[in-house]
């Protein structure tokens, strides 16, 4: 059992397809602790996503009720959510699980990209139990991260919207986090020196054991930090996304890089980022006074599409079956089958 005051959460964060996967599995090959079980490893991630099954099953009940989704490009969403960690059942739930982790080990790892939208949930809750909180921020360059999402999850949001999300939720994390013990890595370095970003990022966070990481005492982690995995090397040219929005979001990235540097952010950096942040929240409220018309068609076909369900009732054979257990449904299916079958057989 860890001992109070020394415990410390480390929440690695930021966009998803960004790194975040490769941190987190590098923190658990080192001894750290990620709550079990794990989401499954799978063909978009075949490393393991390094994510507590309950984490990701908390903040997805949470986002659902509040219809927000991980890559929500609005702004006015983190009000939302936001409001959702401040409800005291909602506090009670992520204490209590939170609290039979942090006794298990001195450093607990939680990865979700789903995260950012609940950090003061996380630090207030840790904070409770007596825990330091700590943030790590994955940065990786937008147009990889948008050309990685569409290779792994499809193409039913478009570019634009990814582009848009990509800037709301790296905005908000960057700002969200400046009063804590944060560090920031960027996915390139990481992948060409994880010793010395795993070093440096332990002296920025206080972790003994990150700063103590040395290549040669931990081969397992060697093995797993496979820079071959990087394959989604493309810029904006490839990329159906609007002058306006690539622009801004090529200049956050480039205002993102001195945090993930030795010398940290500067206090130009910060109020750089806080005139794109500024920025980026004006040209979406913009965006959404020219759709109205579009919001006011898709608010107006919701209704009528749930009367129009609701005038067309299941048929009655269809309302009965329902009434019996699935163990007798399907039975009923195979006697029906059966009966079927001696009608269509020839008669001697």
């Amino acid at each position: 059992m860890a001992s109070a005051g020394d415990r410390q959460l480390i929440l690695v964060v930021g966009v998803g397809r960004s790194g975040t996967s490769a941190l987190a599995g590098t923190l658990g090959q080192m001894g750290f602790r990620i709550p079990q079980p794990e989401v499954r490893a799978d063909d978009t991630n075949p490393r393991g996503f390094g994510e507590p099954r309950w984490v990701v099953d908390f903040h997805h009940r949470l986002l659902r009720e509040r219809r927000v989704t991980v890559n929500d490009s609005r702004p006015g969403a983190w009000e939302s959510t936001y409001a959702a960690g401040r409800l005291a059942p909602v506090q009670d739930e992520l204490r209590a699980w939170l609290a039979g982790e942090v006794d298990q080990a001195q450093s607990v790892v939680v990865k979700d990209p789903r995260t950012v939208w609940f950090l003061p949930l996380w630090t207030r809750c840790a904070g409770d139990l007596g825990v330091a909180t700590a943030s790590v921020t994955m940065l990786r360059h937008p147009a990889e991260i948008i050309a990685s999402a569409k290779r792994s999850y499809g193409d039913w949001q478009s570019d634009a919207s990814r582009a848009t999300a990509w800037l709301n939720v790296i905005l908000e994390t960057e700002h969200a986090t400046r009063a804590d013990t944060r560090a920031f890595v960027g996915y390139e370095q990481f992948l060409a020196d994880w010793p010395g970003e795993v070093r440096r990022v332990g002296r920025l966070i206080g972790s003994r054991a990150m700063v103590a990481a040395e290549r040669e005492r931990l081969p397992e982690v060697d093995r797993f930090v496979d820079p071959t995995l990087h394959r989604n090397r493309v810029g904006w040219d490839a990329l159906d996304v609007a002058p306006r929005v690539r622009d801004l979001a090529e200049a956050v990235w480039a205002q993102l890089q001195p945090l993930a540097a030795e010398g940290g952010a500067t206090p130009a950096a910060l109020a750089a980022l806080d005139e794109s942040r500024a920025e980026y929240r004006s040209l979406y409220a913009e965006a959404e006074a020219i759709v109205q018309s579009s919001i006011t068609a898709a608010k107006r076909r919701g209704p009528r599409g749930r009367a129009k369900a609701r005038a067309a009732p299941a048929p009655l054979k269809v309302r009965l079956a329902r009434r019996l257990p699935p163990r007798s449904r399907r039975r009923l299916r195979r006697a029906i089958r059966s009966l079927r079958r001696v009608a269509r057989r020839p008669r001697s």
